[in-house]
């Protein structure tokens, strides 16, 4: 079934079992990583980066069937937010710091993360040993986050896909892409200050 088209278009992939350990090293990573963004641990969530992180959150754009995106060209790519390490760093100095006033009462969370796929990604040079240091493992989910602020306000949903790239560095595994596609095209959300 590897490389046949999705009904939505895209390319279907054979994953990797469920009891492959690079299964369990990325679910286990999503895991602990939806539990410090729900704690408000910001700090201790920078750590699970690597230094040449990418976080993309692309605008969602509605076409036609028969379209095909790589025919829009470049200058129709546009993002709700494209960030590296020195970026996301700064988001979390502004949240934790009393400046996000978006933020403020802070939001209560809860990232529901499922449908954990994972894949094999190839390396250059190609790494010996599967899970060592400079291994590489690509990741699909689902993320469904509950968001609540304050008491009067009603409360929020928002329902994604994510993919990312794992890498297995000397302090562990780190998330070194990320790649957010929402399911709406127009965000119903107040605002983007969280992290997804």
């Amino acid at each position: 079934m590897t490389g046949t088209t999705s009904g939505s278009g895209g390319k279907f992939r054979t994953s990797l079992p469920h009891d492959d350990p690079r299964h369990l090293i990325a679910h286990h990573f999503l895991n602990e990583e939806a539990a410090l963004l729900d704690a408000a641990a910001w700090h201790l969530w920078l750590e699970l980066l690597t230094p040449d992180i990418t976080y993309l959150m692309p605008v969602r754009v509605t076409t036609m069937a028969d379209t095909d995106p790589s025919t829009l060209g470049t200058h129709a790519r546009m993002d709700h937010f494209a960030e590296d390490l020195y970026s996301l760093r700064k988001r979390v100095e502004r949240l934790s710091g009393g400046h996000a006033w978006t933020e403020d009462p802070p939001s209560r969370t809860r990232h529901l993360v499922t449908n954990v796929r994972t894949f094999t990604a190839e390396t250059d040079p190609p790494v010996p040993e599967p899970t060592g240091v400079g291994a590489v493992v690509e990741v699909e989910s689902a993320l469904l986050l509950f968001r609540s602020r304050g008491d009067d306000r009603p409360p929020e949903f928002l329902s994604a896909g994510r993919r990312d790239l794992l890498r297995h560095t000397e302090h562990g595994w780190r998330l070194a892409h990320r790649s957010v596609t929402v399911d709406e095209s127009v965000l119903r959300t107040q605002n983007l200050a969280i992290l997804l």
